[in-house]
């Protein structure tokens, strides 16, 4: 036997019992390993378990969001200049009617909305443009059409033609289009939980009642009350009162963490009713940046005048009306005021010299005149047209102009909008 074997135990034994007491020192205490703490690091596993899925889901949701967007816009991802920049925005809102009430395929714009917004100012305009409103329509192929309502430049050209005219008409820049399918409001609005809007007045209209003060609305009900006209005693801008009310509290909504459990939803809307050169970076960057300038809305619409032009109603928007309109918009976005010299301008002045408009007048129009392009001479009065009514096409020397003078009156655009006075 070793003699040396007795010694080496020893020397295990009391270094063996300080190696457990070492150990002992970083392990949990016998009397701590109970039920309850179990079932707390249980808890804790769950929980971190669901916050891993919460972030996958959440990037899940972020890349879906974004190329929804993206696909509706046609676009890449990267940030408008103007937005990262933080500058001054405009966007023209457009609600389209397409497919209903039967209308043809394209549809008209028959909710306008030019909205701004200045992240340094903390401030935003929302001004609506009367669907009826008279101005030189531009933008379609050859600027054929003259002197038409400003919801057919949508007709003839699109969003393009659509932001051009306005453009126009009020000599401000139109950055950005948003345009929305009206089918799309009733899900949108379901979508986002209902909306809460301020009823001006007690009304039904398509089997919904409203009453006067503050209404909680479904899909269902915001249609109705977006759409009805003529029971509202200040006609077409009372809609468009509340067309902006129903606007406003949607988006107000689709930004509230509430509707994000319903964001396939969205998705799905903004996929099939939604148009915008718009990307996701924009509308994120908008909504992180931007978000203040709605705190201070001026809210309000083109007041335009009544007038009979060759059997049909239009709103002529009087100089003053425009030129106040203008100013408004280009303060906001950081453009000096300037006078307004365009289409609608001129024919508000040749009808004050020739006709004596008198703009205090509260009566309807009956002797506006639409003067030929670049010439001071009434349509009615063109020597080659033998019929009095608007032909709608410009005289000026295009292939177009070779079509004849029955053909123009046929497919004169005056006609096809009797059937929406």
């Amino acid at each position: 036997m070793d003699p040396n074997s007795s010694q080496r135990e020893n020397y295990r034994k009391n270094h063996s019992s300080l190696n457990l007491h070492r150990n002992r020192a970083f392990a949990a205490k016998e009397s701590s390993y109970k039920n309850g703490n179990t079932f707390a690091r249980l808890v804790g596993v769950i929980a971190l378990f669901m916050v891993s899925c919460g972030i996958a889901w959440g990037a899940h949701m972020y890349f879906t969001v974004h190329n929804a967007i993206d696909s509706a816009s046609g676009s890449n991802s990267a940030t408008s200049g103007k937005i990262a920049a933080k500058q001054p925005i405009s966007v023209l809102v457009l609600g389209v009617d397409q497919g209903l009430e039967g209308r043809h395929e394209q549809g008209n714009s028959d909710t306008m909305i030019l909205a701004t917004a200045n992240p340094a100012k903390n401030k935003a305009t929302m001004t609506s443009i009367p669907r009826d409103t008279l101005v030189d329509v531009l933008g379609e192929p050859g600027n054929k059409y003259f002197m038409f309502r400003v919801n057919s430049a949508y007709e003839v050209g699109g969003s393009k033609a659509a932001m051009k005219t306005v453009s126009t008409m009020l000599n401000v820049p139109i950055n950005y289009y948003l345009e929305v399918n009206m089918k799309a409001l009733k899900s949108l609005v379901n979508a986002v939980g209902g909306v809460d809007v301020q009823v001006p007045f007690s009304f039904s209209y398509d089997w919904c009642d409203f009453h006067k003060g503050k209404q909680h609305l479904n899909g269902r009900h915001a249609v109705a009350y977006v759409r009805m006209r003529k029971e509202d005693p200040r006609g077409d801008y009372g809609r468009q009162l509340r067309q902006r009310q129903v606007i406003e509290a949607v988006a107000q909504k689709a930004m509230s963490v509430n509707t994000i459990s319903n964001y396939r939803e969205l998705v799905t809307i903004f996929n099939k009713y939604v148009k915008t050169n718009l990307t996701f970076n924009d509308m994120f960057a908008l909504a992180m940046n931007y978000r203040n300038c709605m705190k201070n809305l001026d809210s309000g619409y083109i007041q335009g005048h009544d007038a009979w032009i060759n059997g049909s109603s239009i709103q002529v928007a009087s100089t003053k009306e425009l030129q106040k309109t203008s100013d408004k918009i280009r303060t906001n976005l950081n453009l000096e005021k300037e006078t307004l010299s365009n289409e609608e301008t001129r024919q508000n002045e040749l009808n004050e010299e020739r006709n004596k408009i008198d703009w205090t007048n509260p009566n309807a129009f009956t002797n506006y005149q639409i003067f030929n392009e670049d010439s001071d001479t009434p349509e009615t009065d063109k020597s080659t047209t033998s019929s009095s009514s608007f032909t709608g096409e410009r005289q000026s020397s295009t292939s177009s102009s070779s079509t004849s003078s029955s053909s123009n009156n046929k497919n004169s655009k005056w006609n096809i909008f009797k059937d929406f006075k």
